[in-house]
């Protein structure tokens, strides 16, 4: 497990009763058990999501082109990418921000062979701005970015522990499952991912595990290879 893809939800960033914005506290919990794991020679790519500052604008956007409304969306991951590698460049962290949509000011163009240069020199890689193409959500993205720069796992952190058969936070009874092939996931319809991003990782037999990423600590103890939550393989 020496290269893995992790997979930041907008929200996991934002404050927990507006579900809005960034919460400095959360962001810097965050930052610090990425750090911990780098620091153990975990070579580390993360992709962020948007849903923080979307979210909140979706009831505007609603009436746009669906293009139009994803670029928002797209442009949304790069603030986030921004704030975590400000959190992370104060912990001393070596941190690149690649951007699928080009924007030099704030971070580098997306390459795939500088990424993995980044990476082999133990430098933490934010991917921005999904996959630069509408119609593609940010859970595709990483699972390209994680076949493209070759990881080894790609992790999910979720507000749940792992997939259930039913939504945990609605249904009490809901049965979790600690491992779970590809076929399984789609055939049961159950949205832990979209279709086309469990198609690609199961296309390139791409692990994918998925835990609660809200638990302090559980970042770190699922980059450094503890069985938290549920495998998809």
């Amino acid at each position: 497990m020496s290269r893995i893809l992790l997979k930041l939800s907008g929200e996991s960033f934002a404050d927990p009763v507006s579900n809005f914005g960034i919460q400095p506290e959360t962001i810097e919990r965050i930052a610090s058990e990425i750090t911990e794991a780098n620091n153990k020679g975990i070579e580390i790519g993360v992709v962020v999501g948007g849903g923080n500052f979307f979210r909140g604008v979706q009831e505007s956007a609603k009436n746009m082109a669906q293009a139009n409304a994803d670029y928002m969306g797209m442009l949304a991951t790069v603030i986030n990418a921004v704030a975590l590698k400000d959190a992370l460049d104060k912990n001393g962290t070596q941190t690149r921000v690649q951007s699928a949509i080009t924007m030099t000011a704030v971070a580098e163009p997306y390459i795939r062979l500088r990424a993995i240069r980044h990476l082999e020199k133990g430098r933490v890689v934010i991917f921005a701005a999904g996959t630069g193409n509408p119609y593609f959500t940010t859970d595709t993205a990483a699972s390209l970015r994680a076949a493209e720069i070759e990881a080894s796992l790609m992790l999910k952190s979720t507000r749940v522990d792992g997939v259930f058969d039913k939504d945990p936070e609605k249904d009490t009874d809901a049965k979790k499952f600690d491992e779970i092939s590809y076929k399984e996931v789609v055939s049961s319809k159950l949205k832990v991912m979209d279709l086309t991003a469990i198609t690609l990782c199961e296309e390139n037999k791409m692990p994918i595990r998925v835990f609660d990423g809200t638990t302090t600590g559980n970042i770190y103890k699922a980059l450094t290879g503890e069985s938290l939550g549920t495998l998809i393989k």
